[in-house]
Protein backbone atom coordinates (compact mmCIF):
# COMPACT_ATOMS: atom_id res chain seq x y z
CA UNK A 1 0.00 0.00 0.00
CA UNK A 2 1.42 3.61 -1.01
CA UNK A 3 1.51 6.59 1.44
CA UNK A 4 -1.21 8.04 -0.63
CA UNK A 5 -3.60 5.42 0.07
CA UNK A 6 -2.75 4.58 3.94
CA UNK A 7 -5.95 4.97 6.08
CA UNK A 8 -6.20 7.92 8.14
CA UNK A 9 -3.24 9.89 6.72
CA UNK A 10 -5.25 12.29 5.38
CA UNK A 11 -6.14 14.44 8.56
CA UNK A 12 -2.53 13.80 9.62
CA UNK A 13 -0.80 14.97 6.74
CA UNK A 14 -2.84 18.06 6.62
CA UNK A 15 -2.03 19.17 10.45
CA UNK A 16 1.42 17.97 9.82
CA UNK A 17 2.20 20.72 6.90
CA UNK A 18 0.52 23.25 8.44
CA UNK A 19 3.68 24.73 10.09
CA UNK A 20 5.58 24.00 6.60
CA UNK A 21 2.82 25.66 4.52
CA UNK A 22 2.91 28.67 7.11
CA UNK A 23 6.47 28.92 7.07
CA UNK A 24 6.30 29.03 3.21
CA UNK A 25 4.23 31.75 3.22
CA UNK A 26 0.49 30.76 2.58
CA UNK A 27 -2.16 31.47 4.39
CA UNK A 28 -3.27 29.78 7.20
CA UNK A 29 -6.78 30.46 6.86
CA UNK A 30 -6.99 29.89 3.13
CA UNK A 31 -4.55 26.37 3.78
CA UNK A 32 -7.29 25.59 6.17
CA UNK A 33 -10.13 26.44 3.54
CA UNK A 34 -8.20 24.49 0.88
CA UNK A 35 -7.51 21.21 2.69
CA UNK A 36 -10.92 20.96 4.52
CA UNK A 37 -12.96 19.41 1.27
CA UNK A 38 -10.21 16.81 0.87
CA UNK A 39 -11.22 13.47 0.81
CA UNK A 40 -7.96 11.43 -0.08
CA UNK A 41 -4.22 12.28 -0.48
CA UNK A 42 -4.89 11.90 -4.40
CA UNK A 43 -6.73 14.90 -4.35
CA UNK A 44 -3.88 17.09 -2.86
CA UNK A 45 -2.06 18.47 -5.87
CA UNK A 46 -5.24 19.54 -7.41
CA UNK A 47 -6.80 21.44 -4.73
CA UNK A 48 -3.57 23.41 -4.58
CA UNK A 49 -2.57 24.08 -8.31
CA UNK A 50 -6.28 25.50 -8.02
CA UNK A 51 -5.23 27.68 -5.71
CA UNK A 52 -2.14 28.88 -7.72
CA UNK A 53 -4.04 29.43 -10.43
CA UNK A 54 -6.38 31.73 -8.88
CA UNK A 55 -3.47 34.24 -7.67
CA UNK A 56 -2.46 34.17 -11.19
CA UNK A 57 -4.94 34.66 -12.39
CA UNK A 58 -5.53 37.79 -10.30
CA UNK A 59 -2.19 38.74 -11.36
CA UNK A 60 -3.02 38.40 -14.66
CA UNK A 61 -5.83 41.06 -14.21
CA UNK A 62 -3.81 43.72 -11.82
CA UNK A 63 -1.24 43.50 -14.52
CA UNK A 64 -2.79 44.31 -17.50
CA UNK A 65 -4.40 47.57 -15.18
CA UNK A 66 -0.67 48.44 -14.19
CA UNK A 67 -1.24 47.38 -10.74
CA UNK A 68 2.17 45.94 -10.44
CA UNK A 69 2.58 45.33 -6.88
CA UNK A 70 -0.59 43.36 -6.52
CA UNK A 71 0.33 41.34 -9.83
CA UNK A 72 3.69 40.96 -8.61
CA UNK A 73 2.97 39.83 -4.87
CA UNK A 74 0.16 37.70 -6.44
CA UNK A 75 2.55 35.85 -8.93
CA UNK A 76 4.69 35.32 -5.69
CA UNK A 77 2.10 33.60 -3.57
CA UNK A 78 0.72 31.53 -6.79
CA UNK A 79 4.36 30.12 -6.98
CA UNK A 80 4.03 29.40 -3.25
CA UNK A 81 0.89 27.71 -3.45
CA UNK A 82 2.08 25.63 -6.73
CA UNK A 83 5.14 24.42 -5.16
CA UNK A 84 3.49 22.95 -2.14
CA UNK A 85 0.86 21.62 -4.61
CA UNK A 86 4.10 19.40 -5.45
CA UNK A 87 4.96 18.00 -2.02
CA UNK A 88 3.51 14.61 -2.33
CA UNK A 89 5.07 11.56 -3.29
CA UNK A 90 1.93 11.39 -6.11
CA UNK A 91 2.35 8.59 -8.88
CA UNK A 92 1.27 11.07 -11.79
CA UNK A 93 4.93 12.41 -12.03
CA UNK A 94 4.33 14.41 -15.00
CA UNK A 95 2.00 16.37 -13.22
CA UNK A 96 4.49 17.23 -10.83
CA UNK A 97 6.64 18.43 -13.29
CA UNK A 98 3.97 20.53 -14.37
CA UNK A 99 3.63 22.27 -11.36
CA UNK A 100 7.49 22.78 -10.49
CA UNK A 101 7.55 24.46 -13.87
CA UNK A 102 4.21 26.60 -13.00
CA UNK A 103 5.87 27.57 -9.52
CA UNK A 104 8.99 28.75 -11.74
CA UNK A 105 6.71 30.59 -14.12
CA UNK A 106 5.21 32.06 -11.65
CA UNK A 107 8.38 33.29 -9.52
CA UNK A 108 9.79 34.47 -12.79
CA UNK A 109 6.96 36.96 -13.32
CA UNK A 110 6.63 38.27 -9.72
CA UNK A 111 10.57 38.66 -9.93
CA UNK A 112 9.68 40.92 -12.94
CA UNK A 113 7.83 43.36 -11.01
CA UNK A 114 8.76 43.55 -7.98
CA UNK A 115 12.44 43.43 -8.41
CA UNK A 116 13.64 43.67 -11.70
CA UNK A 117 17.55 43.40 -11.00
CA UNK A 118 16.68 39.37 -10.28
CA UNK A 119 18.77 37.76 -12.32
CA UNK A 120 17.77 33.70 -13.54
CA UNK A 121 21.20 31.70 -13.38
CA UNK A 122 21.68 28.39 -14.89
CA UNK A 123 24.29 25.92 -15.02
CA UNK A 124 24.83 22.23 -14.84
CA UNK A 125 22.78 20.77 -12.59
CA UNK A 126 21.23 23.86 -10.91
CA UNK A 127 18.77 26.30 -12.00
CA UNK A 128 17.65 29.37 -9.59
CA UNK A 129 16.94 33.16 -9.11
CA UNK A 130 20.06 35.66 -7.73
CA UNK A 131 18.50 38.58 -6.11
CA UNK A 132 20.45 41.26 -4.67
CA UNK A 133 19.66 43.82 -1.37
CA UNK A 134 19.02 47.97 -2.18
CA UNK A 135 22.17 49.59 -3.77
CA UNK A 136 25.27 49.86 -1.22
CA UNK A 137 28.60 48.59 -2.69
CA UNK A 138 29.40 44.98 -3.66
CA UNK A 139 27.35 42.66 -1.32
CA UNK A 140 28.22 38.94 0.18
CA UNK A 141 25.98 36.29 -0.90
CA UNK A 142 24.15 33.70 0.23
CA UNK A 143 23.69 30.43 -1.54
CA UNK A 144 20.03 28.70 -0.16
CA UNK A 145 19.45 25.07 -0.63
CA UNK A 146 16.20 23.14 -0.41
CA UNK A 147 15.53 19.82 0.63
CA UNK A 148 14.46 16.30 -0.36
CA UNK A 149 10.70 18.02 -1.75
CA UNK A 150 11.41 21.47 -1.21
CA UNK A 151 12.29 23.81 -3.87
CA UNK A 152 13.44 27.21 -4.01
CA UNK A 153 9.66 28.81 -4.45
CA UNK A 154 9.29 27.68 -0.96
CA UNK A 155 11.94 29.73 0.98
CA UNK A 156 10.80 33.22 0.99
CA UNK A 157 11.15 34.65 4.29
CA UNK A 158 14.71 33.01 4.26
CA UNK A 159 15.53 35.24 1.43
CA UNK A 160 13.78 38.30 2.32
CA UNK A 161 15.46 37.84 6.18
CA UNK A 162 18.78 37.91 4.58
CA UNK A 163 17.85 40.85 1.66
CA UNK A 164 16.54 43.07 4.32
CA UNK A 165 20.24 42.65 6.33
CA UNK A 166 22.33 43.88 2.82
CA UNK A 167 23.01 40.17 1.97
CA UNK A 168 22.49 38.89 -1.82
CA UNK A 169 20.91 35.46 -2.11
CA UNK A 170 20.81 33.02 -4.79
CA UNK A 171 18.35 30.26 -4.16
CA UNK A 172 18.69 27.08 -6.03
CA UNK A 173 17.00 24.29 -7.12
CA UNK A 174 19.34 21.14 -7.20
CA UNK A 175 19.29 18.03 -9.04
CA UNK A 176 16.55 16.00 -8.07
CA UNK A 177 15.12 19.70 -6.51
CA UNK A 178 12.09 21.35 -8.07
CA UNK A 179 11.80 22.50 -11.57
CA UNK A 180 14.83 19.79 -12.09
CA UNK A 181 13.33 17.01 -10.56
CA UNK A 182 11.76 15.29 -13.18
CA UNK A 183 15.12 15.06 -15.52
CA UNK A 184 17.71 14.82 -12.74
CA UNK A 185 18.57 12.40 -9.64
CA UNK A 186 19.58 13.91 -6.01
CA UNK A 187 23.37 14.51 -5.90
CA UNK A 188 25.04 13.36 -2.22
CA UNK A 189 28.10 15.27 -2.95
CA UNK A 190 26.34 18.87 -3.31
CA UNK A 191 29.19 20.85 -2.50
CA UNK A 192 30.05 20.61 -6.71
CA UNK A 193 26.57 21.90 -7.18
CA UNK A 194 26.95 24.36 -4.79
CA UNK A 195 30.66 25.38 -6.44
CA UNK A 196 29.20 25.00 -10.03
CA UNK A 197 26.54 27.37 -8.41
CA UNK A 198 29.26 30.12 -7.30
CA UNK A 199 31.30 29.82 -10.32
CA UNK A 200 28.19 31.19 -12.20
CA UNK A 201 27.80 34.40 -10.37
CA UNK A 202 31.77 34.71 -10.33
CA UNK A 203 31.70 37.56 -12.25
CA UNK A 204 28.34 39.41 -11.96
CA UNK A 205 28.55 42.91 -10.62
CA UNK A 206 27.34 43.99 -7.22
CA UNK A 207 28.72 40.60 -5.63
CA UNK A 208 31.19 39.74 -2.96
CA UNK A 209 32.70 36.19 -3.44
CA UNK A 210 34.93 36.49 -1.28
CA UNK A 211 32.02 36.90 1.26
CA UNK A 212 30.13 34.06 0.49
CA UNK A 213 28.11 31.57 2.79
CA UNK A 214 25.56 28.77 2.54
CA UNK A 215 22.24 27.81 4.24
CA UNK A 216 20.28 24.56 3.81
CA UNK A 217 16.94 23.38 4.80
CA UNK A 218 15.96 19.83 5.68
CA UNK A 219 17.87 17.84 3.00
CA UNK A 220 19.33 20.71 2.28
CA UNK A 221 21.28 20.50 5.80
CA UNK A 222 23.22 18.00 5.14
CA UNK A 223 23.65 19.60 1.39
CA UNK A 224 25.13 22.18 2.93
CA UNK A 225 27.37 20.51 5.56
CA UNK A 226 29.02 18.52 2.65
CA UNK A 227 29.59 22.23 0.86
CA UNK A 228 30.92 23.49 4.14
CA UNK A 229 33.58 20.70 4.44
CA UNK A 230 34.63 20.65 0.78
CA UNK A 231 33.72 24.30 -0.99
CA UNK A 232 36.68 26.53 0.37
CA UNK A 233 35.21 29.83 -1.43
CA UNK A 234 32.74 29.33 1.88
CA UNK A 235 32.85 31.51 4.83
CA UNK A 236 29.85 30.70 6.89
CA UNK A 237 27.28 27.68 6.54
CA UNK A 238 23.63 27.22 8.42
CA UNK A 239 22.02 24.07 8.76
CA UNK A 240 17.94 24.33 9.49
CA UNK A 241 16.51 20.71 10.13
CA UNK A 242 19.24 18.95 8.86
CA UNK A 243 19.72 15.06 9.23
CA UNK A 244 23.06 13.98 10.46
CA UNK A 245 22.35 10.02 9.32
CA UNK A 246 19.44 8.34 8.02
CA UNK A 247 18.20 4.84 8.43
CA UNK A 248 16.49 3.04 5.99
CA UNK A 249 14.84 0.28 7.50
CA UNK A 250 13.29 2.86 10.05
CA UNK A 251 11.86 5.28 8.20
CA UNK A 252 8.47 6.64 7.11
CA UNK A 253 6.67 5.88 3.66
CA UNK A 254 6.24 9.71 3.13
CA UNK A 255 10.57 9.76 2.95
CA UNK A 256 11.03 6.56 1.23
CA UNK A 257 8.45 6.39 -1.41
CA UNK A 258 9.76 10.26 -2.41
CA UNK A 259 13.29 9.33 -2.09
CA UNK A 260 12.82 6.29 -4.14
CA UNK A 261 10.57 8.26 -6.80
CA UNK A 262 13.51 11.20 -7.18
CA UNK A 263 16.22 8.58 -7.04
CA UNK A 264 14.84 6.69 -9.58
CA UNK A 265 14.01 3.38 -8.32
CA UNK A 266 14.54 1.81 -4.21
CA UNK A 267 17.59 0.14 -4.90
CA UNK A 268 19.28 3.92 -5.89
CA UNK A 269 17.18 5.76 -3.02
CA UNK A 270 18.84 3.15 -0.61
CA UNK A 271 22.28 4.08 -1.87
CA UNK A 272 21.56 7.97 -1.71
CA UNK A 273 19.79 7.31 2.07
CA UNK A 274 23.34 5.76 2.77
CA UNK A 275 25.67 8.83 1.37
CA UNK A 276 23.58 11.05 4.17
CA UNK A 277 26.06 10.46 7.17
CA UNK A 278 28.14 13.52 8.79
CA UNK A 279 30.33 11.29 10.36
CA UNK A 280 32.96 11.24 8.66
CA UNK A 281 32.62 15.11 7.59
CA UNK A 282 31.74 16.72 11.28
CA UNK A 283 35.15 17.29 12.06
CA UNK A 284 36.60 19.23 8.81
CA UNK A 285 34.17 21.61 8.84
CA UNK A 286 35.85 24.28 10.16
CA UNK A 287 34.36 26.87 9.44
CA UNK A 288 32.05 28.85 10.93
CA UNK A 289 28.24 26.77 10.77
CA UNK A 290 25.32 27.26 13.20
CA UNK A 291 22.88 23.94 13.41
CA UNK A 292 19.04 25.06 13.89
CA UNK A 293 16.69 22.79 15.28
CA UNK A 294 13.96 22.26 16.87
CA UNK A 295 12.89 20.38 20.16
CA UNK A 296 10.05 18.91 18.81
CA UNK A 297 11.40 17.78 15.14
CA UNK A 298 11.08 13.57 15.58
CA UNK A 299 11.17 12.07 12.31
CA UNK A 300 11.67 8.38 12.31
CA UNK A 301 14.58 6.75 11.21
CA UNK A 302 16.07 10.04 10.77
CA UNK A 303 18.89 10.89 13.09
CA UNK A 304 18.80 15.37 14.02
CA UNK A 305 21.73 17.20 13.37
CA UNK A 306 22.58 18.53 16.93
CA UNK A 307 25.45 16.28 17.22
CA UNK A 308 27.04 18.26 14.50
CA UNK A 309 27.24 21.12 16.52
CA UNK A 310 29.78 19.53 19.47
CA UNK A 311 31.68 17.59 16.26
CA UNK A 312 32.47 20.06 13.85
CA UNK A 313 35.36 22.58 15.55
CA UNK A 314 33.79 26.12 14.91
CA UNK A 315 29.85 25.54 15.64
CA UNK A 316 26.97 26.73 17.32
CA UNK A 317 23.32 24.83 17.79
CA UNK A 318 20.11 27.03 18.04
CA UNK A 319 18.45 24.83 19.33
CA UNK A 320 14.25 25.97 19.67
CA UNK A 321 12.26 23.28 22.02
CA UNK A 322 8.89 24.05 20.90
CA UNK A 323 10.47 24.19 16.98
CA UNK A 324 8.95 21.45 14.61
CA UNK A 325 10.72 20.29 11.76
CA UNK A 326 11.63 23.60 9.15
CA UNK A 327 10.79 25.27 12.32
CA UNK A 328 7.23 27.03 10.81
CA UNK A 329 5.98 26.58 14.76
CA UNK A 330 8.93 29.09 15.41
CA UNK A 331 9.74 31.42 12.67
CA UNK A 332 10.36 34.54 15.56
CA UNK A 333 12.64 32.63 17.56
CA UNK A 334 15.31 31.40 15.01
CA UNK A 335 14.73 33.27 11.50
CA UNK A 336 15.99 36.81 12.81
CA UNK A 337 18.66 35.47 14.75
CA UNK A 338 20.00 33.64 12.11
CA UNK A 339 19.99 36.04 9.57
CA UNK A 340 21.56 38.38 11.50
CA UNK A 341 24.52 35.40 12.31
CA UNK A 342 24.94 34.93 8.76
CA UNK A 343 25.21 39.04 7.98
CA UNK A 344 27.64 39.56 10.81
CA UNK A 345 29.91 36.20 9.72
CA UNK A 346 29.96 38.14 6.01
CA UNK A 347 30.27 41.10 7.45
Amino acid sequence: MSFLDTPDQLPAFIEANRPRAHGAGLDPYEYARVTAPLTSLHDWPAAFAAAGRRYASVAERAAAEGRTVTAGTAYRDAARWFHVAGLLPHPDRAGAARLAAEADAAMRRALALLEPTAERVEGEGFAGWLRRPAPAGEAPVVVVVPGMDSGKEEFHAVAEALLARGVAVLAIDGPGQGVLAATSVPEPDYHRVVGRALDAIAHHDGLDLARAAVIGLSLGGYYAATAAAREPRLRAAVTVSGPYQLDWEHLVPFVTETLTQRCGGPEEARAFAARVDLTALAPVITLPLLVVEGGEDRIPGVTNATALASEAPNAELLLVPHGNHLLGTALPDWLPATADWLAARLA
